[in-house]
């Protein structure tokens, strides 16, 4: 297993607070458990502020963890010093969601790129330019773009330059946190299949970080859906798909747009708005917005557990 997330958790401190009390911590991420083959996605879908971004950056340990464990090819990495993690990061990148911000608006795209090689050693001026040159190839892009600046790209060549760089150090993990969400859809069928390209040909294992169950349907082997800091539903991707039996995943599907009039989904209606990390529900967090909810969801905690082989559930209806 290339990576093995164990009861991840991450509370940042709590803005405010009156007459001297200490205010309550937000609970980014409250208890997430997941693994990823090698050469294989996990797509983690969810609605916006549902701790998606921070999974991501506390795997990578841009966020430090308040608690859980974090095994890289069967290491542990939660508490690993800066100077060992700092060697690791060759082995682990990001594809952030916005390839504008992402980028030096002041460096050449050729230097952006080449930057991972001269911060990890390859001081060589030739061999660095040599290999930049490979990487904008393999990307799609041309060798004599190297010294043009992100402004002067599209959205999409400047996300492809996002991925030459998370390419540049030959990593085995790359945490994509919504990659084509900022683009044209034409432009996100050809960074998708950019990156599919890359991982049968690289071995690469992804997080993939969505909210478009169209993407994730089409790039993810597995699927974990989350909400409010936890995962309620996690299998396979086509029995995700197939066969959702947690009610905020059936809710999910049933909003996905159906190109055929005839075959439209009853969509679910969820009334009101996610709870906040701070104030969180008792029992089950997402039974204020269940159509199915029972007393017992509002007083007991679900505990995630296996219904079927390799999919798991954290639902008292299941």
């Amino acid at each position: 297993m290339l990576l093995e997330v164990n009861d991840l958790r991450k509370y940042f401190p709590g803005r405010g607070g009156f007459f001297g009390k200490t205010p309550d911590p937000v609970h980014a991420i409250d208890g997430v458990s997941f693994a990823i083959q090698e050469g294989k996605t996990l797509g983690l879908v969810g609605e916006s502020g549902c701790g998606k971004s921070t999974v991501g950056r506390s795997i990578l340990r841009l966020i430090e963890p308040t608690a859980g464990t974090i095994r890289f090819e069967g290491t542990d990495i939660t508490r690993m010093p800066s100077k060992e993690m700092r060697n690791l990061r060759k082995r682990m990148q990001i594809v952030f969601q916005d390839p504008y911000s992402s980028l030096n608006p002041r460096r050449r795209a050729g230097d952006i790129v080449a930057e991972p090689l001269l911060v990890h050693g390859v001081e060589n001026r030739t061999e660095r330019r040599a290999k930049t040159q490979a990487l904008f190839e393999r990307v799609g892009l041309r060798a004599a773009q190297m010294d043009l600046y992100p402004h002067q790209f599209s959205g999409g060549q400047r996300q492809r330059i996002s991925i030459a760089r998370a390419l540049a150090l030959g990593p085995k993990l790359i945490v994509a946190d919504e990659p084509v969400s900022a683009l044209d859809v034409s432009v996100q069928a050809q960074v998708i299949n950019l990156m599919m390209d890359l991982q049968e040909q690289e071995k690469l294992s992804y997080l993939f970080i969505s909210h478009n169950l169209a993407v994730v349907e089409h790039v993810s082997h597995q699927v974990a859906v989350m909400y409010l800091g936890r995962i309620v539903e996690y299998a396979a991707t086509k029995r995700i798909f197939e066969r959702p039996l947690h009610p905020y995943t059936q809710a999910l599907m049933a909003a996905v747009p159906m190109p055929d009039p005839a075959n439209r989904r009853r969509k679910q209606h969820l009334g009101g708005d996610v709870p906040s990390p701070v104030n969180r529900p008792k029992g089950c967090h997402f039974h204020p917005r269940c159509p199915l909810a029972q007393e017992r969801c509002r007083v007991e905690d679900p505990m995630p557990r296996e219904v079927e082989a390799g999919h798991q559930v954290a639902c008292h209806l299941v």
